[in-house]
Order: C-alpha cells, then sequence, then structure tokens
C-alpha cells in the first residue's frame, strides 16, 4: 500500500511591476488603462493615480483657453518683450555702427523702388542715432514705452500671433506711406500707431469706454504734425493699417474666426505689397508726371 504525496504548496503568486520599469516592483495601478504604476510614473488624477500616456491622452481632449477674439489665452507677453528686445538690440548695433546699420537698413524709398524690399520692415526696428542730438532718445524711449504699457494688453486680448501679425503689418503699413508719400524715415513709430488705433477697436468691440485712447491718438497726431522732423506719412499709415487689422480681428464673426481673421491679414499684406509693386514712391512720380 501506498501513501499519496503531499499536496503540493501553492505557487507564489508574480510580483507586479511598472510597465515602463519593469525591475520596479508595485502595487498601484492607473485608474484608466489599469496598468501598474511606479511611482516615478505616477500622475495624481481627480480619483487615484494615472500613467503618463493616460495623462498625455486626455489633455488631447481638454480644449485650450482663448482669448476674447480666438487666440491663444496669454499670461506672459512674450511676443511683446522679444519685440522690445529686437529694438533695443538694434538701437545698440546702429550706435555702434550708425553707417552701416542706418543707411544699409533705414526705410528709403528710392531704394524700396529698386529692389531692397527689406527695408519696408527693418527701418521699423530702428530709430534715431544719437548723432541726431536729443530727439534721438526720446524717439526710441516713447516708443518702447508705448510698446510696454500698451503691448501686454493687446497681446493678452488678442493672443501672441494675431498681436504679432498687427504689430508687423502696422510697421509695413507705416512703410508703405513712406514709400509713397516720403522719401526716408526710421523707427517702430508706425507699429505704435496701429497699435493705439487696434486699441481703440478693441475697447470698442468689448464694450469699454474708448475715450482715453482716443485721446491719446488725437495727442499723438497733433505732435505728429506740430513737431518737425516727424514722419507724418508713417504714423498716419501705421494708424490706419493697425485700424484696419483691429476690425478685422475684434469682429471676425464667430463660425469660421480663423479663417477670416487670417485672411483677411493676407489680404492687407498682399494689398500693401500691390502697391508698393505697382505705384512709384513719391520722389519719382514727379519725375514721371504724376500730380504732386
Amino acid at each position: 500500500m501506498t501513501t499519496p504525496p503531499p499536496p503540493s504548496e501553492p505557487e507564489t503568486a508574480a510580483v507586479p511591476t511598472c510597465y515602463r520599469h519593469p525591475g520596479r516592483e508595485t502595487y498601484v495601478r492607473c485608474q484608466r488603462c489599469d496598468r501598474s504604476i511606479c511611482p516615478d510614473c505616477m500622475r495624481e488624477a481627480s480619483v487615484g493615480f494615472q500613467c503618463p500616456e493616460c495623462v498625455a491622452e486626455g489633455n488631447k481632449t481638454v480644449r485650450q483657453a482663448q482669448t476674447a477674439f480666438g487666440g491663444r489665452a496669454v499670461t506672459t507677453p512674450r511676443a511683446t518683450w522679444t519685440l522690445l528686445v529686437l529694438n533695443v538690440l538694434a538701437y545698440v548695433a546702429e550706435t555702434l555702427a550708425p553707417g552701416p546699420v542706418i543707411y544699409g537698413f533705414q526705410m528709403d524709398a528710392g531704394a524700396v523702388y529698386h529692389g531692397e524690399w527689406w527695408r519696408l520692415l527693418t527701418g521699423a526696428f530702428l530709430h534715431a542715432p544719437l548723432a541726431n542730438g536729443s530727439f534721438a532718445i526720446t524717439h526710441i524711449l516713447f516708443n518702447m514705452w508705448a510698446l510696454y504699457v500698451i503691448g501686454p494688453e493687446l497681446e493678452r486680448r488678442l493672443g501672441s500671433l494675431r498681436f504679432l501679425a498687427l504689430y508687423l503689418l502696422s510697421a509695413l503699413g507705416g512703410a508703405v506711406a513712406v514709400y509713397l508719400f516720403g522719401i526716408a524715415a526710421v523707427g517702430a513709430s508706425g507699429a505704435i500707431y496701429g497699435m493705439f488705433g487696434a486699441l481703440f477697436v478693441v475697447s470698442r468691440r468689448l464694450g469699454y469706454n474708448a475715450r482715453g485712447v482716443l485721446l491719446l491718438i488725437v495727442a499723438n497726431a497733433v505732435i505728429t504734425f506740430a513737431v518737425p522732423g516727424i514722419s507724418w506719412q508713417g504714423h498716419l499709415g501705421g494708424l490706419i493699417t493697425g485700424t484696419v487689422v483691429g476690425v478685422i480681428l475684434a469682429y471676425a464673426p464667430q463660425r469660421n474666426r480663423n479663417v477670416v481673421q487670417w485672411g483677411g491679414c493676407a489680404v492687407v499684406l498682399l494689398a500693401l505689397a500691390a502697391v508698393v509693386m505697382t505705384l512709384p514712391p513719391y520722389i519719382y512720380q514727379l519725375q514721371l508726371g504724376f500730380p504732386g
């Protein structure tokens, strides 16, 4: 007679390990996919923890916060600070080498007419050099003060990309006006006046009292025509362009808003380019028989 063998001990259950770090034991599971996750992979959720992949997947379905006019919400106005730094760096460069910088990059109608297109935009980042007297430092200080004060507000209302489009198109609009009716100019004033116009539009669109902005525009317009040596062309061109772009951005319908806004900005850009490509500057209009 044989004795039956004793029952075998139950097999020890396998210890769960992290799906991303197989060598780490863990008894915590992702609340979405139920995979084991170690402390380094735990992401706190509303209930329990989730793995990094589930968190990333969930973020795709979260709607990004937007401004009142469709841009991505702005906490730090990086576009404004970047523009301000670029203007200051350009001023340092022209102070160290005024001749090459000013004569190579200022807005010059004759040079643009002969193919130096970059001057339409680079001139907006230059300012009157120190050699021109006390007005020089006042020139850049006022423009940078206005950018510092108004830029962040507009950027937070519009979003960084839309604000940048407004700024550059306003600068271009001011340069085109100088091209048509002036000779040469430097300064960010066209872009600054464009910001004035856009701020007025945005304020009205949001239902704010825009009287203060209107007084600011009128006061600067008086200075523009009262003080000699100021390019009224650049100021007026920037103001008109900025106001138009502001209307496009602020009054675009909710439906297809992105298409209307970016399409409208593209139309403004093409219109300004068409003006420069089809019309000669004022300095040649008289020679070619255009009415003065």
